[in-house]
């Protein structure tokens, strides 16, 4: 089903977690470029991610850029969120859409060809293939490879956001090999000038897809 939002035009998907600067933070990246943001709090109980979650998403919203919570289609739910992103052990898409309804922005993890075929039968908005290369945000997962992730997106009809290890300095060449949409976390999370970062990203990204001519 379609979304208010159109993530076929999204392009620099930002997953943060709580953090104590959120309100100068988030307002940042969203000018450097981010479209789309996801609350991804693996340590903190849902109170916690309640309370960012309510700072968060009215900022996203001033920027028209969707919110997202990650794992628990109640959170989102309850908030009142754009959606929900949910990994191949979490809850099924098909919860998510009793929970959230037709509308609702619904992304599923995948990890292999495996995964991916089997996503392909499920109503999601999204999937996320990856991490093309190992990542401390993935812990214990070894990276896929671009191949895997190239093929993904050739494959689906819905957008397919690259994840892993995605900076200023290789987005150019993702894009060269035929990927679109990309996952960011540490490029932006551990920057000590986030905006400016975000800006690199976008404009790496930007000059990349501008040198590209797309099949008719």
């Amino acid at each position: 089903m379609d979304s208010v939002f159109d993530l076929g035009s999204r392009r620099l998907y930002l997953c943060v977690g709580v953090r104590d600067d959120i309100r100068q933070f988030l307002p940042a990246v969203l000018r450097g470029g981010v479209d789309v943001v996801q609350l991804r709090e693996k340590d903190l109980d849902l109170d916690a991610q309640r309370r960012a979650a309510r700072v968060m998403q009215p900022i996203c919203h001033a920027f028209d850029v969707p919110f997202i919570i990650n794992d628990s289609p109640e959170l989102a739910a309850g908030l009142g969120a754009d959606g929900v992103h949910v990994g191949q052990e979490d809850v099924s898409v098909e919860r998510c859409r009793q929970l959230l309804g037709d509308q609702a922005i619904v992304g599923l993890s995948t990890h292999s060809t495996d995964e991916f075929d089997s996503a392909l039968l499920h109503d999601a908005t999204y999937f996320s293939a990856g991490p093309i290369e190992a990542t401390p945000t993935k812990p214990g997962r070894a990276g896929t490879g671009v191949t895997y992730a190239v093929a993904s997106q050739v494959r689906s009809s819905r957008p397919v956001f690259i994840t892993g290890g995605v900076t200023a300095d290789n987005i150019g060449r993702l894009v060269g090999a035929g990927l679109r949409h990309f996952v960011v976390v540490r490029a932006l999370t551990e920057s000590k000038s986030p905006e400016e970062s975000a800006r690199a990203l976008r404009r790496a990204l930007d000059e990349a897809l501008a040198m590209t001519v797309e099949p008719t």
